[in-house]
């Protein structure tokens, strides 16, 4: 018997049910999209559809501006916010407006935009496959950074006729940048600098149970053939198997019932328990099977690469070689800031090291140490705006003046 069908097992065996309906009365954003969460703190929303090269269709949305004037004159500077693994755009305006960060970088004067991604909430059409086609289902990270990131960035230059953007992005969102901009030199003269939050390229010390996946992947096909190609919709079963060993205590099950908190952890110092119905409603917000199966490859390979299709002969088919290209992290020329933290479990300190170790000297422009957050805090953390938004806005502003 498969080791994954072993644990299937196990989770239709389990009677543990987590129930967070009845925990905390219903908020309002929770049945919003991120325009209308943006509208409905006061903010201008504009909202566009961006067409990648392979066809996918993302929704992105824009605030032009704060709720009041800033001291900014000219083209306010253009920033590009990119959420992370399994979430969308909506993690940058889930909490208050003086704790969200895109809600803060508009009130400080910049020009936001919030990406999409294929897969999530936002991504979920294409031009000419249907959504329930294994065919669309087929992509990981490596081609959000192919195609989505460089199609993002173009539109909002385009659209705006400015030359170039910041990007500040957590977790894929960092991923994504350090595989694109490791060899497309083009995208990278249109990228000022990168603010990577809780940054990922090596996972090999990560304590995720993510990495599990890594453990049930000897053959792909099997993979596959037990969960299907297409969206990573973890039943109730799944989570609850997870959340039997990782969350026994009362206080800690509410959050146990989204799958994105067994993934990447939690703090709960630093979660907003208030806000909590937002997060679950809005989050996870979709990816692919086969974008959850590179992740556990990353983590038994510990290599920055691209998916391995399981065998010499299908990676030749794809590739041309007998085992999947790695991506040059030392190829990068962008200004990188990494914001990290002490006790992520996705993001291990360990693994950031490895990156930055592979940084050029000049690339590696700036670097910040949380030592007791979680990868979740830095999109959710009560003290996310003065330890990380805050500071970011300020880098950004230091960046603008080495362009003028």
């Amino acid at each position: 018997m498969l080791a994954l069908e072993k644990v299937i097992i196990c989770a239709l065996a389990s009677s543990m049910w987590i129930d967070i309906s009845s925990a905390i009365a219903p908020l309002p954003e929770e049945n919003m999209n991120v325009t209308e969460i943006i509208h409905y703190n006061g903010y201008p929303a504009e909202e566009y559809t961006v067409t990648t090269d392979d066809g996918y269709i993302l929704t992105i949305q824009r605030i032009p501006q704060g709720r009041q004037e800033t001291f900014l004159t000219g083209p306010k500077p253009l920033v590009l916010v990119q959420h992370g693994l399994l979430a969308s755009s909506s993690n940058w305006v889930a909490n208050l407006p003086n704790e969200s960060f895109g809600f803060i970088l508009a009130d400080k004067g910049f020009d936001v935009w919030l990406g999409n991604i294929r897969g999530n909430t936002y991504g979920r059409q294409h031009v000419n496959l249907s959504v329930d086609s294994d065919a669309f289902w087929n992509f990981t990270w490596d081609e959000m950074a192919k195609y989505d990131l460089p199609a993002m960035v173009n539109f909002i230059l385009k659209k705006t006729g400015q030359p170039s953007l910041h990007y500040a992005a957590h977790s894929q969102g960092s991923l994504i940048a350090f595989a694109e901009l490791s060899r497309n030199q083009d995208l990278a003269q249109k990228i000022k600098a990168v603010f990577a939050l809780g940054p990922v390229a090596y996972l090999g010390h990560m304590e995720s149970p993510l990495k599990f996946l890594a453990d049930f992947l000897p053959e792909l096909e099997d993979f596959f053939k037990v969960f299907g190609v297409r969206d990573f919709l973890p039943s109730n079963d799944i989570i609850k198997w997870m959340a039997t060993y990782l969350c026994e205590p009362d206080d800690t099950r509410e959050i146990c019932s989204s799958i994105i908190f067994i993934i990447c952890g939690f703090d709960l110092p630093q979660l907003n328990m208030t806000r909590l119905p937002i997060y679950i409603a809005h989050t996870p917000a979709g990816t692919s099977v086969k974008n959850m199966a590179h992740f556990g490859q990353m983590y038994r390979s510990n290599k920055f690469q691209m998916f391995d299709y399981g065998s010499a002969e299908k990676n030749r088919q794809h590739y041309g070689t007998d085992t999947p290209p790695q991506y040059n992290a030392s190829a990068i020329t962008v200004p990188l800031a990494l914001y990290w933290g002490g006790n992520d479990w996705l993001a291990d300190p360990d693994d950031v090291k490895v990156l930055m170790q592979k940084l050029a000297d000049k690339t590696l422009w700036y670097n910040k140490t949380i030592k007791a957050w979680e990868h979740l805090d830095f999109i959710w953390g009560l003290d996310a705006a003065p330890l990380v938004y805050d500071d970011v806005a300020k880098k950004i502003l230091d960046k603008e003046l080495e362009f003028k």
